[in-house]
């Protein structure tokens, strides 16, 4: 259906909204570069040795990774003025001409039929030295996630900031044909290794990592209404937590993962709430005639940050989770929906309203700055990556929503692309536990 607000607060008010979605695999194109990126080339890694052809490019996923940060820019590979595998192999100076200020070096053993040895250096062109050498065990069902901790590992030691490319992200995806499908997707950050956690033919909308990553909370209307459940990823298993009459929507995980907020009306207009997970029970945190909805957590689990049109129009407020009366955070816009914290509880992501266009913004708690940071004209669902350096979100084209992430200072942006069907409400996972 044809879109004209951001569809997590339209839920909430008229529980119409359809998200929709399939099965494809999802590919990164580079929409906007940023300059004054660090350059570094990414070498191929050496095959030779191998006895059976290699079934991933390494330094490709690499490469792509760095470049999605906007910190870092890949050297077009045709132009790589030479091709060494290991340090020794390493002329400085053709490098150091060629303009780059980094080199990563790799190659590939074989261990046995399907195990692997990946040894990688990251190499600093104009001090002439390793900066990290790696050497990891791989199968061939680990080799993309291998490529995203060695993006990892070089991020972190130019930036100093950990890298989130070996995390998940989860969205909701509806096939486009009659049968319309709704499937709930956990991938890779780069959109490879789909994996389906639902399928339904009923809308699934506002999907939550637990702090852990082990599970989901959603809302389901399999049985013709709304109601919220809890997924494990690795079994399946699933709980139902929330099916009251009327709306239950927007779960959302407490830093310490034993509550959900959520957004019910079984006891009049929709108000934000808190449920124990384990007992299940419940505190109601609003009361008011208006619609309170989109519950996020600060980061230190005092405080929730929730949409409200209490003063005529959608805002953010924020409440103790002990109760007590919301405080009014937003006032730039008539608009400013569906909150997204960063790890720090510094920055606030969310959707502003720009001359009647529906744009990522961020709220700078400290400094009370707020910058618009894309440039569409329907954009949804912001969410930060678990290092706080990028934000993930949908946005319309068409009829059809497409996936987008952009740096917290808006420089850098890029497009999942080759999506079928229409993709919503795109939620990015926490750090892997090491």
């Amino acid at each position: 259906m044809q879109l004209t607000k951001p569809i997590t607060y339209l839920f909430a008010a008229l529980m119409l909204v359809m998200v929709q979605s399939a099965n494809a695999a999802l590919t990164i194109d580079i929409t906007e570069g940023v300059d004054g990126a660090l350059p570094i080339a990414v070498v191929p890694f050496d095959t030779s040795a191998l006895t059976v052809k290699f079934p991933v490019d390494l330094a490709q996923i690499v490469a792509s990774d760095l470049n999605r940060s906007g910190v870092l820019k890949s050297m077009d590979r045709a132009q790589l003025p030479a091709t060494p595998h290991y340090s020794k192999q390493v002329q400085y100076a053709r490098w150091r001409n060629a303009g780059q200020d980094y080199l990563v070096v790799g190659r590939v053993l074989e261990k046995s039929s399907g195990l692997y040895t990946i040894e990688f250096q990251l190499l600093d062109v104009l001090k002439q030295r390793q900066l990290v050498g790696r050497s990891m065990p791989a199968k061939k069902r680990n080799l993309r996630s291998r490529a995203h901790q060695i993006s990892d590992f070089i991020y972190e030691q130019i930036t100093g900031t950990r890298g989130a490319f070996d995390t998940r992200i989860a969205f909701v995806r509806a096939q486009p044909d009659a049968a319309r499908k709704y499937v709930l997707q956990v991938a890779d950050t780069d959109g490879f290794n789909p994996q389906n956690v639902l399928e339904s033919d009923e809308p699934i909308m506002s999907p939550s990592w637990s702090p852990d990553g082990k599970s989901l909370a959603y809302v389901s209307f399999e049985g013709k209404r709304p109601a919220i459940f809890i997924q494990q990823l690795a079994t399946a298993r699933r709980t139902k937590v929330s099916g009251f009459r009327g709306i239950n929507s927007a779960p959302s995980w407490s830093p310490d993962g034993k509550h959900l907020a959520l957004v019910l009306s079984k006891d009049g207009s929709p108000d934000i709430y808190t449920m124990n997970t384990a007992t299940k029970r419940l505190k109601r945190l609003t009361e008011h005639r208006s619609i309170d909805t989109e519950p996020v957590w600060n980061h230190d689990g005092r405080t929730i940050i929730f949409t409200s049109d209490r003063s005529g129009s959608p805002q953010l407020y924020e409440v103790s989770v002990d109760g007590g009366k919301p405080k009014r955070i937003t006032f730039e816009g008539r608009y400013n929906a569906a909150a997204n914290l960063s790890p720090d509880g510094r920055y606030i992501a969310m959707v502003h309203s720009d001359r009647g266009q529906y744009k990522i913004a961020q709220l700078d708690r400290e400094t009370g700055n707020l910058i618009v940071l894309t440039d569409s004209a329907l954009d949804e669902s912001p969410s930060f990556s678990p290092n706080g350096k990028m934000l993930l979100y949908a946005s319309t084209r068409g009829n059809n929503g497409f996936l987008f992430a952009v740096s917290i200072d808006g420089r850098a942006k890029h497009k999942l692309s080759d999506q079928a069907g229409d993709i919503r409400e795109p939620v990015w996972g926490p750090f892997k536990s090491k």
